[in-house]
């Protein structure tokens, strides 16, 4: 890597299990930080030229990384690139930021429609990416715009209705990189937004493993069906290929309940496609993302 990043606060042969909501991953070669845009692509030059394979990561909460590391760089955005500023009712937070304090930051400002989005774990970037929802809302429901860094490494503002936003689905793939995005709310009640919020996280602690690391819902939801119930209706809940399980709280998740190796989880979803296709014709496809 160049002489020019010594002053971009980087780690080296960095454990991934450090830095993901799984808690499994080798080392990563490089880990870099970077405080702003300018020092993001500054290492993205970098790599391109010395011809390193690298990756943006917000905080791991829909990562899976190998037990032997990351042969590369690792770009994590989730330390540094994280403010939130308000400006009349738009909201404006950078992609590291948190979702979780963008919709308490929201709720702050007596601004509602963020409610759903209050127990989602990761970052803002990784929710426009997928399209992160829950609870019946969705991101491209309050998006306004999104700030993208190209492959080319121009900044270019994509408007909510040029996202392509679908299910788990954006524009932004391949070398793109979300580096902030306006979100758009109504007026509200600070009283209601607080009821509300604390609803839906009573419901996500009372149905949803949070007290394990996981990476999240493991299995996208395959059309007509709920992955969740087809796993249990297949007498899969609870499990294991060493220290990775399928939830006995839902199905839906693989949680690390023992010291979980990234091979564990990758035979236990390898299973699990197996048995639900046996038993009922249909391919789970997973959510989370498997880091190579």
């Amino acid at each position: 890597m160049s002489v020019l990043l010594d002053d971009i606060k980087h780690l080296q042969f960095e454990p991934m299990k450090n830095h993901t909501t799984f808690r499994i991953g080798g080392p990563a070669k490089h880990f870099y930080m970077p405080a702003s845009v300018e020092e993001l692509i500054l290492v993205i030059e970098a790599c391109r030229k010395s011809n390193e394979k690298y990756m943006i990561l917000g905080n791991g909460s829909n990562v899976l990384f190998m037990d032997q590391g990351y042969d590369g760089v690792i770009i994590q955005i989730y330390s540094n690139m994280n403010s939130i500023k308000i400006e009349d009712d738009v909201i404006y937070a950078e992609a590291g930021a948190l979702l979780s304090k963008v919709a308490s930051f929201a709720r702050d400002n007596e601004l509602t429609g963020m409610e759903f989005a209050a127990g989602i774990p990761g970052t803002l970037g990784g929710a426009v990416v997928m399209n992160a929802g829950a609870y019946g809302g969705e991101m491209k429901d309050i998006i306004e715009y999104v700030d993208i860094l190209e492959e080319d490494l121009t900044v270019k503002r994509y408007l909510c209705d040029e996202m392509e936003f679908g299910y788990r689905h954006s524009i932004v793939e391949g070398s793109k990189v979300v580096l902030g995005a306006a979100i758009k709310l109504d007026k509200g009640d600070v009283e209601s937004i607080n009821k509300k919020m604390a609803e839906l996280k009573e419901a996500r602690v009372s149905k949803q493993p949070l007290e394990y690391p996981s990476a999240g819902s493991t299995f996208k939801r395959p059309e007509g069906y709920f992955a969740g119930k087809l796993i249990e209706d297949s007498g899969l809940k609870g499990y294991s290929v060493g220290g990775a399980m399928v939830s006995t709280k839902h199905s839906g998740f693989v949680i690390n309940y023992d010291n979980a190796t990234s091979s564990d989880v990758l035979t236990l979803i390898s299973d699990v496609q197996n048995v639900v296709y046996d038993k009922y014709g249909v391919k789970l496809e997973p959510e989370v993302r498997i880091i190579t």
